[in-house]
């Protein structure tokens, strides 16, 4: 397969032209202090998050990372705490490799923090085609070129799923979700037949853990993207682990 996920995290090596990239999304740095604003309080896992990249990197010794959206937490300007974990996370990731981010709708103004910075690059919402592999956020719709790739791969929703045991304990797992596009809603939105849509769409679980999600299997749940669940035909979901699940509509 093109995306090979880490078995047991929220991450997957992808070939790309210049050798092999390491791809997380939605690593939302700052969150808590997010939630602060809302009344929940929570320390910092600021520390913890950046050792789970930066354990990721020394595992699978890739040539570049890639974030598909979502690097930081504020819609708006990143406050203190923000610029912090954001500025020391992508401090150390580019002492190992080079960083590529394709911007997601909490990363509007990224760039104050970022433009400047030696081996990072930073790519619009509608995404950047690498090889044979699209990578978009998938808060808006992805650019004819990326949508052409032969593998999509898209951040954005969080997919979760609710699990039972037998005795009615429920639990939340993070899910990849994987299938063929559905070329259908794509072409009526850039109203062009001609379209080229025909690879695997793959969306990503979230890195980060307290960001919510939607519940793939939880009655009255609706998807954040603006082309899902009609761009993915016949998904499957499967766990962090590895354990494949089924068609995602019917667990």
């Amino acid at each position: 397969m093109a995306v090979e996920p880490v078995p047991g995290a929220p991450a997957a090596t992808v070939e790309v032209p210049d050798g092999r990239a390491l791809v997380v999304a939605d690593v939302h740095a700052g969150i808590e202090a997010g939630l602060r604003k809302e009344g929940v309080e929570l320390a910092s896992g600021a520390d913890q998050r950046r050792e789970n990249v930066l354990s990721l990197v020394a595992e699978t010794d890739p040539d570049r990372l890639i974030v598909l959206g979502d690097l930081g937490h504020a819609i708006g300007t990143p406050q203190r705490d923000e610029r912090e974990e954001i500025d020391r996370l992508v401090s150390e990731i580019t002492e190992r490799v080079p960083l590529t981010l394709v911007k997601g709708n909490h990363d509007g103004e990224i760039e104050s923090l970022l433009a400047d910075r030696e081996g990072v690059a930073i790519t619009d919402g509608s995404g950047v085609r690498l090889g044979s592999v699209g990578f978009a956020h998938g808060h808006t719709w992805p650019a004819p070129d990326v949508l052409a790739a032969e593998t999509v791969c898209i951040g954005h929703e969080h997919p979760v799923v609710r699990l039972e045991d037998e005795v009615g304990g429920r639990r939340k797992e993070r899910v990849w979700l994987r299938g063929a596009i559905d070329p259908v809603p794509f072409r009526e939105h850039d109203d062009d037949t001609r379209l080229q849509v025909d690879g695997e769409l793959v969306v990503f679980p979230a890195f980060n853990d307290l960001s919510g999600g939607t519940w793939i299997n939880v009655a009255g749940q609706s998807f954040l993207s603006p082309f899902l669940p009609e761009g993915l035909a016949d998904g499957t979901a499967y766990l962090l682990d590895g354990t494949r699940l089924g068609p995602y509509d019917q667990i």
